[in-house]
């Protein structure tokens, strides 16, 4: 099964993949961690992507989605993924939708993980970000054991320049643009189901996990 995880930035995408991971098997594939990873190890894909990593610039789609492919090709996606950061617009995900078809594979759901904007931009404006591993800490929400300092790799935390409050609703309003459009494509296939994010996370990784496992040992 090919899920497609859907939310504005701060909607708990991440959060909710790492547990539907233990819940359901599917493993979470990230854009930014194939990134890092194929930068990491100099693969062909890597160095090509590199000068727009470093850049701040969004890698081509042929780059991102051939680095997807070849995820998908190692045995721990056997039974499929949850995709999570890509698409980002409907022009992705017809080149995700074209590249899966060509090995026979589909997209079976996109979920969508429905947050208001102002309870966003209250989770956005406190987190703050691992640079070397990428993990993600709210200084409310979810703090790190030590100020400060990364629980995984324990590296310095930052806290994005565009994370102030009026930068924050900009930038939402930005990424709901292209996001409003994808939702309708997926809407358009009967694939979109809608999940309410302003709940307590236990009760959402529940009915996330009730909505995939079906589906799931249906394909197993």
């Amino acid at each position: 099964m090919y899920l497609i995880l859907l939310g504005l930035p701060g909607a708990g995408k991440g959060t909710q993949a790492a547990r539907l991971t233990k819940e359901t098997g599917l493993v979470q594939v990230t854009t930014g961690e194939l990134f890092r990873e194929n930068i990491r190890e100099g693969t062909e894909l890597g160095q090509k992507a590199k000068p727009y990593y470093d850049a701040g610039q969004l890698v081509p789609d042929e780059l991102t989605i051939g680095m997807l492919l070849d995820r998908l090709s190692q045995p721990d996606c056997r039974n499929g993924c949850m995709f999570d950061g890509f698409p980002r617009n409907v022009r992705q995900a017809e080149a995700l939708e074209e590249a899966l078809a060509s090995q026979g594979k589909q997209i079976g759901k996109a979920v969508y993980i429905r947050v208001d904007t102002e309870e966003l931009v209250r989770r956005l404006a406190g987190r703050w970000t691992c640079p070397q591993c990428g993990a993600v800490y709210h200084q409310v929400n979810q703090p790190p054991k030590q100020p400060g300092i990364c629980d995984v790799c324990g590296s310095q935390l930052r806290q994005r320049a565009d994370d102030r409050p009026d930068v924050v609703r900009t930038r939402l309003e930005v990424n709901l643009k292209e996001l409003e459009p994808l939702l309708d494509y997926y809407r358009n296939q009967d694939k979109l189901i809608e999940v309410e994010g302003q709940r307590d996370p236990d009760e959402i990784t529940r009915e996330l996990t009730a909505i995939i496992k079906p589906d799931l040992r249906c394909r197993l």
